[in-house]
């Protein structure tokens, strides 16, 4: 019975992804796509063209990070203690990926203890995402389209320039079309909680300093926004849409819930909370943004040991838009 309720499951996947692939395909293919990207193939994919609109940058305009640069946290002089970083950690080796260079950026091809990466931010998301680079036998490296949907970034790699969700780690325009990118378990920190946890880690740091006013925050306010920048979407019911919510799969629990509590436990989840962490979206300097704090999420493994675990600090509309059947605690 099992056997036979996973074969319907995929089966339905499957004639899903094929009317997506047929509606998508009776759409227009944009001219000016068909320019910038001859070699993505259109006739596959899971979403509406129309579902997909410009950022503003074109192809590469923000440039992801390709050769990155890392100094040593001890050498490490220039960030506010508060300032945030995405800190990831494979067998030991451990580095800091300071959100004052990735607005800039949004992504940046590692690799870390042989585990080929991407670290990923979309600012209007607030998505602070990892990815293993692996699919199917080959490394893909990852860059920015210029476009969104549902106000979420739309990666690309360039080995087959399919177009890539963000927020989901899924392809969803070319010939990747319904592969999902695997995620990795990273932390939204402090600077100074990431010393404290690898004093003998690196951080990243730019290759030019001044191709970018690093440490600006280019969207002064827009946590505190009423409403979400470039979205046509649903919004969410009874929560606000700017509403920060710590979303660990089909399950989303209010920052304010979390801030209240300290520590929420679900079976074999532990999420916590603990101040010392700026908002990158808030101030006109990252360092000066107020504090929405640390958290960290963990998963008891088999052992009874706690593992840190894959979530996203993110807003009430960006799950609600990708997790529609997906639930957010308030209480």
């Amino acid at each position: 019975m099992q056997l036979h309720s996973h074969f319907a499951a995929a089966v339905l996947a499957l004639a899903l992804l094929a009317t997506a692939s047929l509606a998508a395909a009776s759409e227009t293919t944009p001219r000016p796509w068909t320019w910038a990207w001859p070699d993505t193939d259109f006739s596959k994919a899971a979403v509406g063209f129309s579902e997909i609109r410009s950022g503003g940058p074109p192809k590469d305009g923000i440039p992801s990070i390709d050769a990155p640069a890392f100094i040593s946290v001890e050498e490490e002089d220039s960030l506010d203690p508060r300032e945030p970083v995405i800190g990831f950690t494979v067998d030991g080796e451990a580095r800091a990926y300071p959100l004052r260079i990735l607005t800039w950026h949004e992504i940046v091809n590692d690799e870390i203890a042989g585990v080929p990466v991407a670290v990923t931010y979309c600012p209007l998301c607030n998505a602070a995402i990892v990815f293993d680079r692996r699919v199917g036998g080959q490394v893909l490296e990852f860059g920015t389209t210029g476009k969104l949907r549902k106000s979420d970034l739309i990666m690309y790699d360039r080995q087959t320039e399919s177009w890539w969700q963000q927020f989901l780690g899924e392809a969803i325009v070319g010939e990747m079309t319904g592969t999902r990118l695997t995620m990795l378990p990273s932390r939204l920190e402090s600077w100074a909680r990431f010393k404290e946890r690898h004093p003998e880690g690196e951080v990243l740091v730019p290759n030019d300093p001044d191709m970018r006013r690093y440490g600006d925050n280019p969207y002064i306010r827009y946590d505190s926004a009423s409403q979400p920048f470039l979205y046509d979407g649903s919004l969410p019911q009874g929560i606000e849409p700017m509403a920060y919510v710590v979303a660990v799969g089909e399950e989303a629990w209010t920052l304010a819930l979390l801030r209240e509590q300290e520590t929420i436990e679900r079976g074999d989840l532990r999420l916590s909370w603990s101040t010392g962490k700026a908002s990158a979206l808030d101030s006109r300097q990252i360092a000066e943004g107020r504090d929405i704090g640390n958290v960290v999420v963990r998963r008891r493994d088999a052992s009874g040991a706690w593992q840190d675990a894959v979530y996203d600090l993110t807003f009430a509309f960006v799950f609600h838009a990708f997790r529609p059947e997906g639930r957010i605690h308030q209480e």
